[in-house]
């Protein structure tokens, strides 16, 4: 089954992980094609906000280990000996960037965590904004178990994100966290009912679009690109950001619209 990608008309789009009989682990096509729902999503001016999600009872739990190792090992071969970039649609990163990893997407992103989240699909969660959450649904990064390394993001943007002792524990110890422990650790905004799951994902899909979306995407680079470097000049990227967001058209529309006390219409420019 293939990574849907569903573009609304209250500008947000779903993009669901369908491959339930392998509990939406990833094969190379599968990388490949999330990594282009990335790509579109970042190109769609229309969509200001993504949800991703999976079918059945599992978010992402990342590489399927039995078949993407030989794809990935056998395109990589066919790559350096041709010298190429892409073959056949496939590129070397499609896995990374499939989990957010260095991927410059300033829209918003929020995750509705139907189940197993683990290895790539932990990878991928710490390049998500908002995260929903059923009290069914579990994470980790468990590869030091197997003696391997998680280099998808998560020892990068988890210290990051939550207090440091609760990521050392949960990058070290490797152990399954259930829902209510991420909860509690900072890792989720909020854990629902199943049956709520979307309408919860939606509802903060909808408090964000609200606002200017540009504003919005400005905000979340600023965010961003400064966690990448010291303060100084952390605060030098906030006032080129807030330079271009306050000469934008849709800075003169909110004002307008408040002062004249109807709902703002924003062109995202």
């Amino acid at each position: 089954m293939p990574v849907h990608y569903e573009p609304g008309d209250d500008h947000v789009v779903w993009i669901t992980i369908d491959r339930v009989e392998a509990m939406n682990s990833l094969d190379m096509d599968h990388f490949a094609q999330l990594r282009k729902a990335w790509d579109r999503f970042g190109d769609d001016d229309d969509s200001w906000v993504a949800i991703i999600t999976g079918v059945g009872n599992a978010f992402c739990t990342g590489a399927d280990l039995k078949t993407y190792i030989p794809q990935i090992t056998k395109l990589q071969r066919e790559i350096a000996s041709r010298q190429i970039e892409e073959l056949d649609g496939y590129r070397i990163d499609d896995g990374v960037r499939a989990v957010l990893r260095g991927v410059k997407l300033y829209k918003p992103i929020i995750a509705a965590v139907n189940g197993a989240c683990v290895a790539g699909g932990m990878e991928m969660l710490g390049g998500c904004d908002l995260r929903v959450a059923v009290p069914e649904s579990y994470f980790g990064v468990m590869e030091p178990k197997r003696g391997l390394f998680a280099g998808g993001g998560t020892t990068v943007r988890l210290p990051r994100q939550v207090a440091f002792p609760a990521a050392m524990e949960f990058l070290l110890c490797a152990d399954r966290v259930p829902a209510e422990q991420a909860m509690a650790m900072g890792l989720l905004n909020a854990v629902v009912p199943a049956e709520q799951l979307r309408s919860k994902a939606e509802e903060y899909a909808q408090r964000i679009t609200a606002n200017g979306p540009l504003a919005v995407r400005k905000t979340k680079e600023s965010v961003i690109r400064g966690l990448a470097v010291d303060m100084h000049e952390a605060y030098k990227i906030e006032s080129e950001i807030s330079k271009e967001v306050f000469s934008s058209d849709d800075a003169k529309e909110g004002p307008a619209a408040f002062a004249e006390k109807r709902p703002p219409v924003w062109t995202n420019r």
